[in-house]
């Protein structure tokens, strides 16, 4: 009854603020042709399903080559008035398939799959990722993101017909908030040391 309990304890954090789902994680279909050096750069969160790990406003992720070539991954936000920063790493899971990038912002934590399932590299990018607990049930992630701190309803509106297409449900997608991001712009705004 122990190990149940302590299952239980661990996995209810985790759908409080995660979209889970029963079953295995989903297999969509992702971006053909992906080039990763056009994918490279400033990105920002126009959209995301919930998260335990998302909290604030003006939420950007830069990606960048390494000397390795793997990829540095670098998300901020603003929380509290506060710019927090965290730094990962990235590699492509599959060379016959860019599309299917790994992420890792921890060298204990294993890679998470972020799959480009469709962007126009210039505009805006749909991005996916999917956790599988036990088998029993999954926990997606999904993003909606821009070169610019807006996108035009209509590219939103696209963004999810692709999830949508996918079988991947992103009724509780929220909106990110990105206003007020820059320093002149918040004079709470501080970098967090």
């Amino acid at each position: 009854m122990k190990p149940s309990f302590a299952l239980v304890a661990f996995i209810i954090p985790l759908i409080r603020a995660q979209v889970p789902h029963w079953g295995a994680c989903p297999e969509p279909s992702v971006q053909a042709s992906f080039d990763l050096k056009q994918f490279m750069g400033r990105w920002f969160e126009i959209g995301r399903l919930p998260t335990q790990f998302e909290k604030g406003r003006c939420i950007e992720t830069n990606f960048t080559f390494r000397a390795d070539n793997s990829i540095r991954v670098v998300s901020s936000e603003i929380l509290k008035g506060e710019l927090r920063k965290i730094e990962g790493y990235g590699v492509i899971e599959d060379p016959k398939n860019p599309a299917k990038l790994a992420i890792s912002y921890s060298y204990v934590l294993p890679y998470s799959p972020y799959w480009i399932l469709s962007t126009d590299y210039v505009n805006m990018a749909v991005i996916y990722s999917c956790t599988d607990v036990l088998r029993l049930f999954h926990l997606d992630f999904a993003w909606i993101l821009s070169r610019t701190r807006t996108l035009p309803e209509s590219a939103i509106d696209k963004a999810r017909e692709t999830f949508a297409n996918n079988n991947i449900d992103v009724i509780r997608m929220m909106a990110t908030k990105q206003d007020a991001c820059d320093k002149s712009d918040d004079q709470q705004w501080k970098k967090k040391a």
